[in-house]
């Protein structure tokens, strides 16, 4: 089923709601590279066709859908925490960080968010509403996941690196990307607090251990 306007309507049925965005974000899961998270606004027109969740879609419908979906949404706004950010403050933090540059980067400010997945990790001031599976449920999570794939994966492709994949797997552990690891250890764009590191013994000591009771995210070293 397409994505409809249901959830931005009974948000926006609230006499306080005046304007919805929808969030999604890519790159949780990988081993290199930052995450990425895009925040739209619509006016409730219709979307451009064949819009759905970003993980339904070929890379070429999705780069096709790119600008379409740029020149009609009524907003648009990206937020990305670099590898090194999330070393440094653990994904929850990094995520949250990332999704308020996004929704800052608006050119309104939204009343309310609909969050894909059920956990809220962007918190105060704006009012969340979570969706999982939002990103095939809600038009505006939908092309939110779209524009933020497509942004990361070509950020990702631009890097280099053939040896490890990036252009095709965009930092996550595909079978050439992990064997590259193995043998030439990470990139300067790796994550280097991430557990894959545990089990790859001649690399072992480049992992950083971020200090849980951090608040502002310093880390420390060990071995």
């Amino acid at each position: 089923m397409a994505p409809t306007y249901d959830i931005e309507q009974l948000l926006l049925a609230q006499p306080s709601t005046r304007t919805v965005a929808g969030i999604d974000e890519v790159g949780r899961g990988a081993w290199a590279g930052p995450v990425t998270v895009c925040a739209v606004v619509t006016d409730l027109s219709e979307p451009p066709a064949g819009l759905t969740d970003s993980k339904q879609l070929t890379a070429l419908r999705r780069e096709a859908l790119e600008d379409e979906l740029s020149a009609w949404a009524a907003g648009v706004g990206f937020g990305e925490s670099s590898h090194e950010e999330i070393d440094k403050v653990g994904m929850t933090e990094a995520l949250r960080r990332a999704a308020r540059r996004a929704l800052e980067a608006l050119p309104v400010r939204p009343d309310a968010v609909i969050l894909d997945g059920n956990h809220d990790y962007i918190g105060t001031p704006w009012p969340v509403r979570l969706e999982i599976k939002g990103d095939a449920a809600s038009v505006s999570v939908a092309a939110a996941s779209v524009l933020a794939k497509v942004r990361r994966d070509a950020y990702m492709a631009e890097l280099g690196f053939e040896e490890y994949g990036f252009a095709e797997n965009a930092g996550y552990p595909s079978p050439v990307h992990q064997e590259t690891l193995a043998r030439l250890g990470p990139t300067e764009h790796h994550r280097l607090s991430w557990s894959y590191l545990d089990d790859l013994p001649q690399w072992r000591h480049l992992k950083v251990h971020r200090d849980p009771l951090a608040v502002e995210g310093q880390v420390s070293l060990f071995g």
